[in-house]
């Protein structure tokens, strides 16, 4: 072989290897160091009730925490929503490269398996579900595929069904803090025969203020579920 056909075939094969979040030329499979960077995990500033920032310091629960604990057992997540975490996020959902949800996949399964997840116990894997008629608009539900990432792992049993919205709600993005606090309440409802007697893990894109895993957690625990943890990708 050439040394000329060698340097072109040397620069096909890098071509192939991008990283997969920026699509600059990386020499391996994987995230560019930038990129690797910029979303590398929260392990520390956060309460591990409701994920509320703090500065760095070791996990500590909130004081609201302490006086009204959530619904849930335990958050986990794996960063802030902003940067580079955050322009992944809504270009895989809003403009459907789901091609870039692999990458996300990824990050929830790590955000997952940091907090010492590998009890043994089986635990339901239930995604946040959209309303049938946002469905239909978006095409998929970001939260069903993010879950996908947990499969295979062991003591999870997929149960995309176990949760469904009962009505449709106005976007939590395009309401006021005190809006959203109140715009999901009874908007999601449970199925007992597949959640009662059994824990729960609940997969979300985001959190903000909370109030989507509130009633979503809540509705799961009316159908019988004995407890929640809930699994997303960033903290706003």
């Amino acid at each position: 072989m050439s040394a000329v056909v060698a340097f072109f075939r040397r620069i096909a094969q890098g071509l192939g290897r991008r990283c997969p979040v920026c699509g600059r030329v990386v020499p391996e499979k994987g995230l560019c160091q930038g990129c690797a960077r910029e979303l590398a995990p929260r392990l520390s500033g956060f309460c591990p009730g409701c994920g509320t920032l703090y500065e760095n310091e070791p996990p500590t629960v909130c004081f609201a925490c302490r006086d009204d604990p959530r619904p849930w057992s335990r958050l986990s997540f794996h960063g802030r929503y902003d940067g580079a975490l955050r322009d992944l996020i809504l270009h895989y959902k809003f403009s459907g490269a789901l091609g870039q949800g692999r990458v996300l996949q990824g990050l929830l399964r790590e955000a997952y398996l940091r907090e010492g997840a590998a009890s043994g116990e089986e635990k339901l894997v239930v995604p946040v579900p959209l309303h049938p008629r946002r469905l239909r608009f978006r095409g998929y539900n970001q939260s069903l595929e993010l879950s996908r990432a947990l499969a295979g792992l062991p003591g999870l049993i997929p149960c995309p069904a176990g949760l469904r919205r009962t009505r449709h709600t106005t976007p939590q993005a395009n309401l006021g803090q005190k809006e959203r606090l109140t715009n999901l309440k009874d908007a999601f409802a449970a199925d007992p025969g597949r959640v009662a007697g059994k824990p729960v893990v609940l997969v979300d894109d985001v959190m903000t203020t909370g109030s989507t895993l509130e009633w979503a957690a809540k509705a799961l625990k009316r159908g019988g579920a004995t407890r929640v943890e809930c699994l997303v990708l960033a903290r706003s």
